[in-house]
């Protein structure tokens, strides 16, 4: 039974937006996530997370001065649940069409409404084969540094292989020759695959 992580409520060609059923069940940074049929899966990586009011606008307040644990809070007001929602963010990195996975932009972006599932390590696995996802991934522009989700993602993708250390050492040369005019960007990202 795949692993719903939300639905999406906004969507372009290059990322989306989706929100969680439940408070704070959010995706890691760097998961890998899908959406579609099965047939014309989209994949993308998580770069943002947020739990916030439903009312743009409004902050919530602070309700714990008496309580003695944020759970308690929760069961003081109940109502909190439906007052605020978690969302997370994924930036778009591949698709499928015809049964294979490519590491390109999608013709079209996904649809709203559209569920959005954790990928299991069968799918990471598959998906991270090959490493020209980065391409797409570098080149993104984030409201976070690009390095910080590219470690990530590589970190959750290395714990799906047989071979935590090959797919690392891999994921270091890939990116030496995709950075090669950029050290300092590069050592940046190689420093984060360290976890």
């Amino acid at each position: 039974m795949p692993d719903r992580a939300g639905e999406i409520i906004e969507a372009s060609t290059a990322e989306f937006v989706a929100q969680s059923y439940e408070l704070y069940d959010l995706p890691p940074l760097g998961a890998l996530v899908r959406t579609g049929d099965g047939a014309a899966d989209l994949y993308g990586i998580v770069f943002n997370a947020v739990t916030e009011s439903i009312e743009p606008g409004r902050r919530p307040l602070a309700r714990g001065k008496d309580e003695p644990s944020p759970e308690a809070v929760y069961r003081a007001n109940p109502q909190l649940a439906s007052l605020l929602r978690s969302e997370f963010s994924a930036v778009v990195v591949g698709h499928r069409h015809d049964g294979r996975v490519l590491h390109y932009l999608p013709p079209a972006p996904a649809r709203i409404h559209g569920f959005v599932f954790r990928c299991s390590e069968d799918e990471v696995r598959e998906f991270s084969a090959s490493l020209s996802f980065l391409d797409v991934l570098l080149r993104t522009t984030l409201p976070m540094p690009v390095e910080e989700v590219t470690g990530a993602a590589l970190r959750l993708m290395a714990d799906a292989h047989e071979d935590r250390h090959a797919f690392l050492l891999s994921a270091g040369k890939e990116l030496a020759t995709k950075l090669s005019g950029d050290f300092s960007r590069l050592r940046s990202v190689l420093g984060r695959l360290k976890g």
